[in-house]
């Protein structure tokens, strides 16, 4: 069963991730999985751009390596940029050395244009040992995953589940990849128009 609302026990048993803000303001953090790619960053960025939104962008090192310009456009649009590991790897399924190695790989990529502490394992999948390896990021996971990568869920079942389970601090999943790219066409204006409405303001983590 696909899960839109992360269950609270989660970050009762993995309490050093962080899996939303605390916060009583009318705030929401947009993230974004996956890229950068031309076929579909650049509409994200003119998108959130309309509604004075910023967000942040979990980036995988390899595609900042073929689209460096997409990728300092994030940089100066005022967004905030973190690991996303250099080739979209499983944690579940990965050797932790190679892990690390690979998530280091990203950093040293990234590091041509920015620094941050930020990190999203691909899939939300991370080894305890891994974490403790990586311990020196902030780990972000979410509570709130739109579910727009799934050719199986509509644009119109994304947006409600996505703004139903939406509240003040809650970090939101969206992605930036071609799989995504017809749902988020669609969701993403309508979610931004819908929290705008309601006095919402989107920030970075």
């Amino acid at each position: 069963m696909f899960l839109h609302k992360t269950p609270s026990f989660l970050s009762k048993l993995y309490p050093s991730l962080v899996w939303r803000q605390s916060t009583t303001e009318k705030v929401i953090y947009l993230t974004f999985d996956d890229g950068p790619i031309p076929e579909l960053t650049p509409w994200v960025l003119d998108t959130l751009r309309e509604f004075g939104a910023r967000a942040t962008f979990f980036c995988v090192g390899e595609n900042v390596q073929k689209h460096p310009a997409i990728f300092q456009k994030l940089l100066a649009e005022g967004h905030a940029v973190g690991n996303h590991t250099f080739n979209h790897l499983n944690g579940w399924d990965t050797p932790d050395i190679d892990y690390l190695r690979n998530t280091l790989q990203a950093d040293d990529e990234m590091r041509k244009y920015t620094q941050t502490d930020l990190f999203r394992p691909p899939y939300g999948r991370i080894g305890r040992k891994q974490i403790m390896q990586l311990r020196h990021k902030r780990i972000v996971m979410w509570d709130v995953l739109t579910g727009d990568f799934s050719a199986r869920l509509t644009p119109d079942h994304v947006l409600r589940k996505s703004i139903s389970y939406t509240s003040p601090g809650s970090i939101v999943v969206f992605h930036d990849n071609l799989k995504a790219e017809q749902n988020l066409k669609s969701v993403l204006p309508a979610y931004l128009s819908h929290f705008s409405g309601k006095g919402y303001k989107f920030e970075t983590l």
